[in-house]
């Protein structure tokens, strides 16, 4: 199919991909929010990992603390997701994060236009 990656979410414990090759260039993405989570996608080989929801305060929630605290159990590059937006995004200095997303931050239909300041 041409593709350049897949995404495995957080309920994907599926192992079979790991007995094909994997092309140059070619990525896989992950999601999890806790412990287990991390090392199962640790397990299936994913290059990223989304650990969500960092800011906003929804059934996973984690906050600043117990998000920091996942981030030094693996060496995988962290992607962090959840509520991000320009009054918080600062503080993802703090943290070690190889990336961040936000519908809210991107989204300027929902929000009106945003000046992104950060990475």
């Amino acid at each position: 199919m041409g593709l350049d990656g897949v995404y495995l979410p957080s309920f994907n414990s599926d192992l079979k991909h790991i007995n094909f090759p994997k092309k140059k260039n070619f990525f896989i993405i992950g999601s999890a929010h806790n412990n287990k989570e991390i090392k199962r996608k640790e397990l299936q080989k994913v290059d990223l990992i989304f650990i969500a929801s960092l800011f906003n305060k929804k059934k996973t929630y984690l906050g600043f603390n117990r998000f920091l605290i996942l981030t030094k159990l693996t060496k995988k590059k962290i992607i962090a997701l959840g509520g991000v937006n320009n009054k918080n995004i600062k503080k993802l200095n703090l943290l070690n994060v190889y990336g961040y997303s936000g519908i809210s931050l991107f989204n300027p239909k929902k929000n009106g236009p945003q000046k992104i300041e950060g990475r």
